[in-house]
């Protein structure tokens, strides 16, 4: 078989992926004849970019429910964030200590919190950039920067080093994102190490809140879960369809509706 460059291999790769389904290392090391940890860290690169997501042992396609880039998340449901961004920032007392998961919901809310003058001697912890920025000046509230691997697409840190800074802390209340939220399933993510971070830092938590906008209730466009501590809240807004709040509702979990705000 003749050699592939790193880029045409690559691209193999996610065509395979999207032709099968699913794809093991062993069957793409097989394939394309590089060593299994060669295409590893194909996945890697892949998985970043968002072309590709892992699975246990392998990797699975994207084609049909791509990772959508924190960029191009900043456009969608802009008002419905900002509601549910502001319920949020209302519910922290000042003193406290709280976690800010990363994504665009959570930026809107590290403004609100900016926005919130009574906030005072608040500590934030987050492993998203775009909080971090917006958080970085000001007055009476310490930020904690979670480090590790960034991962492009979020603009978050995550993997071991965030994971080993996270079970050295503990929140009054975290605050997390998803990609989509499921009543029976939890968070839905397009990356196994994200959710991995997203359990530890719930199990870290006095209350957990996940904020979703209504587009994202009952969803699965990926197969990376975050199990569910045993409480939590779901905080969406009110365009929300009734019949999928009352799935959650009837497994036990809190659900706010956002009101609208001008």
């Amino acid at each position: 078989m003749a050699k592939h460059t790193a880029q045409t291999r690559r691209g193999e790769i996610v065509r395979l992926a999207t032709t099968s389904g699913l794809a093991s290392v062993e069957e793409l090391s097989d394939q394309l004849g590089v060593t299994a940890s060669t295409i590893r860290r194909d996945l890697a690169k892949l998985t970043a970019q968002g072309k590709l997501a892992r699975t246990y042992g392998g990797v699975m396609s994207l084609a049909h429910h791509p990772e959508a880039s924190l960029r191009q998340r900043l456009g969608e449901a802009h008002a419905a964030k900002r509601d549910i961004a502001r319920w949020a920032a209302d519910q922290i007392e000042p003193g406290e200590t709280v976690l800010l998961d990363a994504g665009s919901t959570m930026g809107a809310l590290a403004d609100a919190i900016t926005k919130t003058p009574e906030l005072t001697e608040l500590t934030v912890v987050t492993a998203g950039i775009s909080a971090m920025g917006t958080l970085a000046d000001s007055v009476g509230i310490d930020v904690i920067a979670l480090g590790g691997r960034l991962r492009p697409l979020s603009q978050a840190f995550v993997g071991p080093l965030a994971e080993a800074a996270v079970q050295r802390l503990s929140f009054d209340r975290a605050f997390m994102g998803a990609d989509s939220v499921h009543a029976e399933r939890g968070i839905c993510e397009a990356d196994l190490e994200q959710t991995r971070l997203k359990e530890l830092m719930m199990s870290r938590a006095e209350q957990t809140y996940v904020l979703a906008h209504a587009d994202k209730l009952g969803q699965s466009p990926f197969h990376a879960w975050a199990v569910m501590p045993r409480t939590w809240t779901l905080v969406t807004d009110e365009s929300a369809d009734p019949v999928a709040l009352q799935a959650f509702r009837d497994n036990g979990i809190d659900v706010v509706i956002a009101p609208r705000r001008d």
